[in-house]
């Protein structure tokens, strides 16, 4: 029986794929497993999904892609793309404007082998959701670096932007209590105001009027995030 091939081992590639036609390409945004834009036409996303082998399932996520951008890959493990027949499933494919990715994890490691490029068609199934797919970009704007690796759902820019909001609470000397304005100011958080006050994950409790300080809930996300020596 083969290895089964971890979804996150398909991304490192896939990644340096698109980085290499220029696009920035990040993990997990709203649900894709890998969104990359191009700087200069943010517009139209491309985005990939990462699966272990070619099924019904994994083409219906693809099409659904559809809501979102006309630029839309399935990246599976080469033996997968092997096993789904290279031929068939790329004329398959090529009928349904979706793009493949046949990504090397034997001898081939690491290489990316394009079998499909999405095409474009005048109809598509679903229609473009303008409201999702701004939503999406706008994930992939403002989500700083790329900390999560594609098919594993771990940080959202607002969490991101809590993180570093609790950070700031923690560097203060002796836990004393800051207002919402140094918090936005330091952390570089525009949304610090509406972050500690809704309190999401339970990092923050208020301390006065506009005031805010972080709970031990808080100080151990943030212990949470340092490396283990």
């Amino acid at each position: 029986m083969p290895k089964r091939i971890p979804k996150t081992a398909l991304y490192p590639p896939v990644k340096r794929f698109l980085e290499a036609r220029g696009l920035v390409a990040k993990g997990e945004v709203r649900g894709c497993d890998v969104v990359a834009v191009a700087p200069a036409a943010p517009e139209m996303p491309v985005v990939v999904e990462l699966k272990r082998a070619v099924t019904l399932a994994a083409v219906l996520q693809c099409l659904d892609r559809f809501a979102v951008t006309d630029l839309v890959y399935l990246a599976v493990p080469a033996e997968a793309a092997e096993r789904a027949g290279r031929k068939g499933i790329a004329r398959l494919f090529r009928r349904l404007g979706l793009g493949l990715l046949a990504v090397g994890t034997g001898a081939s490691r690491g290489e990316v082998e394009v079998l499909t490029e999405p095409l474009a068609t005048p109809r598509r199934l679903p229609r473009r959701n303008a409201a999702r797919a701004r939503a999406i970009i706008a994930e992939h704007v403002s989500r700083q670096g790329d900390p999560n690796p594609g098919g594993v759902r771990l940080v959202t820019a607002y969490r991101q932007e809590a993180l570093r909001c609790a950070a700031v609470l923690h560097a203060s000397p002796g836990g004393a209590p800051l207002p919402v304005r140094v918090v936005r100011e330091r952390a570089e958080a525009p949304n610090a105001g509406r972050i500690l006050y809704r309190n999401v994950y339970g990092w923050f409790e208020p301390a006065g009027r506009d005031l805010y300080r972080l709970t031990e809930c808080g100080a151990r996300a943030l212990a949470d995030l340092q490396p283990q020596g």
